[in-house]
């Protein structure tokens, strides 16, 4: 039997971060979605409640690639009051040809962060105007940083609003962006306010109830919405929704059930029929991107197998030229 290849979240650390190799990754990963015979199962998600528990499962074969992965992703809410982390998980990395594990992938959720955020990017190189300074960070974790991170290395991003449920996260998060003079950073007391005079949105948040909401809508803006990805989770309003000018899905199939657009679809206020364009859909070339500096644009982003397969695809390659990792035979 082949070795396999057993790589910590330290190891994979090492070898990747959000750099334009890993946002040229999931670009590619989203094209692929939209040209080739992509094989990608809905997302299994198993919840917990007594334990305020969730579990995601998500994969994806892309031809071309040598593997793929299946990606476990818990995350349990209490956790944090046992002095845990909330979120974790693991990937196992499959080979395309003979089905033989080759790699587990003991990140702990640190390339689902990864991805997401370069997604993010993805979405706003496409979907936001090239000139865009003014960016809004609804949410204050991990995800709102590493999506500003990401971010400016599409778009020339000199200012920051910040919005978060808590003050002290949010003022914490504030220092650690404007620490080394490059950023204007605000925090702000409200959602009204982060929004004001900014060109993109970028909303990161478990929000059950809306938080975008119609006259948050001015033109010229691009939204980046990602905390929707289970069907109680719902950041903009479903009459928000209706007014952009252009809605983009990272996977149509699933944000009818699960995203943003689900949401306005159970409200009236989307056509059950309504034509809507996939995010690989306009990076292949085969659907418009932005065509006007005045148009609004959101991106409904509940995460993708494709995503999972093509950075554990990149970091493998990595971990093994670097000569990370473990093997041992099973």
């Amino acid at each position: 039997m082949p070795a396999i290849t057993l790589l910590s979240e330290a190891d994979l650390r090492s070898c990747i971060t959000l750099d334009r190799d890993a946002l040229d990754a999931i670009e590619q990963a989203f094209a692929a979605l939209a040209t080739t015979s992509v094989a990608m199962p809905p997302i299994l998600r198993l919840d917990v409640p007594e334990h305020n528990g969730e579990v995601d499962v998500k994969t994806a074969y892309l031809p071309g690639l040598a593997r793929f992965a299946i990606k476990v992703s818990p995350g349990f809410f209490d956790n944090p009051s046992l002095g845990l982390p909330s979120l974790n998980g693991m990937m196992m990395l499959l080979s395309a040809r003979t089905g033989l594990l080759d790699a587990l992938l003991l990140d702990n959720g640190y390339l689902t962060a990864v991805r997401t955020a370069a997604a993010g990017a993805v979405a706003a190189r496409w979907l936001s105007r090239a000139d865009s300074r003014r960016v809004a960070l609804i949410g204050n974790g991990e995800q709102a940083r590493l999506q500003l991170q990401a971010l400016r290395l599409v778009r020339p991003i000199e200012q920051v609003k910040v919005w978060g449920r808590d003050a002290e996260k949010t003022a914490a998060l504030c220092d650690e962006l404007g620490r080394d003079g490059c950023l204007q950073v605000q925090a702000c007391l409200d959602v009204d306010q982060a929004m004001q005079a900014v060109d993109i949105a970028i909303t990161c948040t478990p929000s059950r109830e809306p938080l975008i909401q119609p006259h948050h809508l001015q033109p010229g803006l691009h939204i980046t919405a990602m905390g929707s990805d289970a069907e109680h989770k719902n950041e903009i309003a479903p009459q928000a929704l209706a007014q952009l000018d252009r809605y983009v899905a990272d996977r149509l199939s699933q944000t009818r059930v699960l995203g943003e657009l689900h949401h306005a679809l159970r409200a009236g206020a989307v056509s059950a029929d309504a034509e809507f364009s996939e995010l690989g859909q306009i990076v292949a070339g085969l659907r418009p991107a932005r065509q006007t500096d005045a148009e609004v644009t959101l991106c409904d982003l509940t995460g993708t197998g494709v995503q999972d397969t093509a950075i554990a695809n990149l970091a493998f390659e990595r971990a093994v030229a670097a000569g990370k990792g473990l093997a041992f035979l099973s």
